[in-house]
């Protein structure tokens, strides 16, 4: 029994060493350290490349979260300019409506108004003046009036009473410039008069009006009424 386990191994001191071809003696037991060693070596290679990767994966997700949060600041900033973008286009289209709108308003309210006053009725043109005290009306005769009530007389006994028929007509340059409730417009005038005495006279008139609104709608507060000096 004591021998088979000599033969088969390795249970001997013998058994343990090999022949070194020169008469001298190995032992085994040094290829066994020499595995060992080398396993340790690779476990260790192993675990560098296990660092190494993982500092490596960490360093890509820093990367790539840079590149999310670089590509998330971009998108936030693209959605403001489209934001302030489509913000103009709004307010700009808002201002060309309402500059339209005014636009055909005013031009309505002058026709109107010379309508009214080619009459020769200082009360038809009545509804489109303001009617407190205090208000200033500069006109091309005589210098001003501080109310309606004034210019209603002023008018009627400084041209209408001399004035058999008249048509006065407003030109197509008429500008329009309105602040909330306020607006000013100046166009253009012209006034054909043929007088009781049967002459005929042209003037060429500039006219500025002032305009607020009302409850009752647009009315004019002060208007300057001139003719070019030298006449026409």
């Amino acid at each position: 029994m004591a021998a088979g386990v000599g033969e088969k191994g390795g249970g001997s001191r013998e058994g343990m060493l090999a022949d070194k071809g020169d008469g001298g003696t190995r032992p085994l037991l040094q290829i066994g350290t020499i595995g060992h060693r080398v396993c340790a070596t690779e476990v260790a290679f192993l675990t560098l490349n296990a660092e190494e990767l993982s500092r490596r994966t960490e360093m890509v997700l820093e990367i790539e979260n840079g590149n999310v949060r670089s590509g998330e600041r971009w998108r936030w900033l693209l959605y403001v300019v489209l934001a302030v973008a489509g913000g103009l286009l709004t307010f700009v289209g808002a201002r060309a409506q309402q500059k339209a709108t005014d636009d055909a308003t005013f031009r309505k309210l002058i026709d109107g108004y010379c309508a009214a006053w080619s009459t020769g009725n200082p009360d038809n043109p009545a509804k489109f003046y303001a009617k407190e005290d205090g208000l200033v009306f500069y006109d091309v005769a005589p210098f001003s009036y501080h109310s309606w009530k004034e210019y209603h007389e002023g008018v009627k006994a400084a041209i209408f009473d001399n004035m058999a028929s008249g048509t006065l007509s407003a030109g197509k340059d008429l500008k329009v410039r309105r602040r909330g409730t306020v607006a000013w417009t100046t166009v253009s005038m012209h006034l054909s008069e043929k007088t009781k005495d049967g002459k005929n006279v042209e003037t060429e008139i500039r006219y500025t009006g002032i305009w607020e609104r009302r409850q009752s709608g647009w009315l004019l507060v002060h208007e300057h009424l001139s003719a070019p000096l030298g006449g026409n």
